[in-house]
């Protein structure tokens, strides 16, 4: 039977190799796929970039595939962004020796733990350091406790004795009262072991497991607590031997950290690390699973079904408003081709009216005239007593002239119309594109499922396995910020206090250039020479870039000073010998001024076979697309940022490279803001 679990001792192995692997990254960013499964992309110097997979109920352990980001974060995952992106993850425990995993965040408002629960249906859950509760993927109410938002959280009653801290009198203690019980049974429950270790602990022992409790000898007894202590030995140790195993089609069985007799002579394959060996055991399973059809592509058929009658009824809704527009702006152009004939019919007609004619009498006057061929066929068609209107056609089109107003107002209502209409259809364009991308995003899902569904595992292995050879071709300069100037040259940027650093003494060559801004709270910004002179335009672009990704955009301040040095100017002892802390440097000698620079940045759409985002200084981004708008510092934030910075990109594309633009997410925007906040420039290219 294949493992669909993670048990005690998995997490307990797992744990113990990810405490200092991940401890002390910083969270770059947070993920979801379906319901139940999260990744955290973590940040760690002179390191690659870690990715922690946490499937609630399921699993938990480091991956090495990259999964393709959804173009809109569910709720939960903006959410989980909202209090952990950018915090320090500080340290990982086990839960005595429960399947329950505590993850330590040091965030700006202070530390939160991330509680994963990996048995039943799981949860994974966000509290305070008291132990708060402040989200949740799933609220609910059980018997033994409740997980509600602000209540306390209570842990689930202990599923048996800690092996780790069991003595043997407890052991022997716990097999009396079992009475007329298999020992299998007392180990699973007693201890927590589940039915896997509980077998192999007896196995080391050498007894049957389905001898009864109340027979056991003492030195029985004895033998299971030395084989429970070979168990956990290398746990303590974290001397593991990981592997997969096999069955005899080459069908992956079980995933385990160390050897284990139950499996002796079975086919295996080895791995550096048990984080390892789940990544590649849940990788197949998931495979296997896609390959039986567990996908439901059913239900995503419907969503897409769904999504494209959203959108076929606002692009007519948008089409309606933008016929509508010049519809009424080509009537408000007839009151004036016509004005003089229709100023002197109207005068006529309010002047009988004030020499005492009602207008009843005033209009079957006109009609009768209209019938005998007097005044012109086309103008009059009927008339509205109630508004006091005529309803007129010239020229085919047909409106009514409000006999109160001036022809001016006449002709200014319908302009009015018009525009409001236009302005209408510019902001459903927003709500068309936001569906657009979430059909894009059903489609490739659907597409993806029924492909899948259609492979056998080895096929998928191979599907998914090139995800992780993209995330190994990815470029150094990618877990910086970055961008091209309009002379060619890259400039690379430090994110914080650790990129900073790495980025001085890994990646700066001594014929570099090295920027910073005359603020507390600015990147490390490098442009990198290879060989080359760096122009002029490279080193206003550069210095532009150092000032608007520095402290001074949040402080929504219109320029500050910004300077440049080599590398051999830059030391990490003071002026006294007193030392520099992390991610600084002193700096020795001349600088170079850029006096008063300007805080803008500019992000733009490139439409190919595929749409993308670029970003970086206004003139960069200039020779890259002529399709850009510019961003200043400014107070609106976060997602309604992204959206206006997508509307006034998109509202200038074709039809085509409107679609091909609803496919990328937003959130590949936020890269290219200085703390996602600032003020989109109305001017767009």
């Amino acid at each position: 039977m294949r493992k669909k679990e993670v048990t005690s001792f998995d997490i307990a192995a797992v744990v113990k190799e990810l405490k200092s692997q991940i401890a002390n990254c910083r969270v770059n960013n947070i993920y979801q796929f379906g319901e139940k499964t999260l990744i955290f992309k973590l940040h760690k110097t002179d390191s690659p970039p870690i990715r922690l997979v946490i499937e609630a109920g399921r699993r938990l352990h480091s991956t090495s595939y990259a999964e393709e980001s959804p173009a809109e974060p569910p709720a939960f995952c903006m959410t989980m962004r909202k209090y952990l992106r950018d915090s320090w993850l500080r340290g990982i425990e086990q839960t005595e020796f429960e399947r329950i995993v505590t993850v330590y965040f040091e965030t700006k408002t202070g530390l939160l733990k991330l509680v994963v629960e990996l048995f039943g249906d799981g949860n994974i859950i966000i509290t305070n350091e008291k132990d708060a509760i402040i989200q949740a993927l799933e609220f609910k109410k059980m018997r033994d406790r409740d997980i509600l938002r602000n209540l306390t959280l209570a842990l689930p009653p202990s599923i048996g004795k800690n092996p780790f801290r069991v003595t043997q009198l407890e052991l022997q203690e716990a097999f009396t009262k079992a009475t007329n019980t298999e020992i299998v049974r007392v180990l699973a429950r007693f201890l927590g072991l589940g039915g896997v270790y509980a077998e192999e602990l007896l196995l080391r022992a050498q007894i049957e497991k389905t001898k009864l409790s109340s027979i056991l000898a003492i030195d029985e007894i004895k033998a299971i607590f030395e084989a429970l202590q070979s168990l956990l030995w290398p746990v303590v140790e974290g001397k593991f031997e990981p592997s997969i195993i096999l069955d005899e089609n080459g069908d992956y069985v079980d995933a385990v950290p160390f050897k284990l007799k139950r499996y002796e002579g079975a086919k295996s394959q080895g791995y550096e690390s048990f984080n390892q060996a789940l990544d590649e055991f849940y990788l197949r399973v998931v495979a296997s699973e896609k390959a039986a059809g567990s996908i439901e592509t059913e239900k995503l058929d419907q969503e897409v079904q769904r999504l494209k009658r959203v959108v076929a009824e606002q692009e007519k809704s948008i089409d309606e408003d933008l016929k509508k527009s010049e519809k009424d702006k080509q009537i408000g152009d007839k009151f004036y081709a016509h004005f003089n004939v229709l100023q002197t019919f109207q005068e006529q007609l309010v002047k009988a009216n004030q020499q005492g004619h009602d207008w009843n009498t005033i209009i079957i006057t006109v009609m009768a005239a209209k019938k005998a061929g007097k005044i012109p066929s086309v103008y009059v068609e009927s008339f509205d007593g109630k508004n006091l209107a005529l309803n007129l056609e010239i020229d085919s089109f047909h409106f009514s002239l409000n006999l109160r107003d001036s022809l001016f107002d006449n002709a200014n209502r319908y302009y009015e119309r018009g525009k409001h209409a236009k302005e209408k259809a510019q902001g459903a364009m927003s709500a068309l594109q936001d569906s657009k991308r979430k059909l894009a995003m059903a489609e490739r899902e659907l597409s993806e499922a029924e492909h899948l569904k259609s492979l056998k595992p080895a096929e998928i292995m191979e599907v998914l396995s090139k995800r992780k050879e993209e995330m190994a071709n990815k470029e150094w300069y990618e877990k910086f910020r970055w961008f091209i100037s309009s002379e060619g040259f890259l400039v690379v940027a430090g994110k914080d206090t650790v990129s900073n650093e790495v980025l001085i003494k890994k990646y700066t060559a001594l014929e570099d250039v090295v920027f910073h801004a005359e603020i507390t709270g600015a990147p490390f910004v490098v442009i990198k020479a290879e060989g080359n002179p760096i122009g002029d335009q490279t080193l206003k672009e550069a210095s532009e870039f150092t000032a608007s990704f520095s402290r001074a955009w949040r402080e929504n301040a219109g320029s500050v000073d910004v300077y440049w040095v080599k590398l051999d100017q830059l030391s990490k002892s003071g002026p006294s010998g007193e030392s520099v802390p992390h991610g600084a440097f002193f700096v020795v000698g001349k600088r170079n001024w850029y006096r008063n620079t300007p805080l803008h940045v500019a992000v733009g759409m490139v439409v190919g076979e595929e749409a993308c985002f670029v970003g970086g200084p206004l003139d960069a981004v200039k020779t890259k697309t002529r399709t850009y708008v510019s961003i200043s510092p400014g107070d609106t934030m976060g997602k309604d940022l992204l959206k206006q910075i997508l509307k006034a990109l998109t509202v200038k594309l074709s039809k085509d490279q409107r679609e091909k633009a609803g496919k990328i997410s937003i959130e590949q925007i936020r890269e290219f803001i200085p703390y996602t906040k600032g003020a989109v420039n109305l001017k767009t290219h």
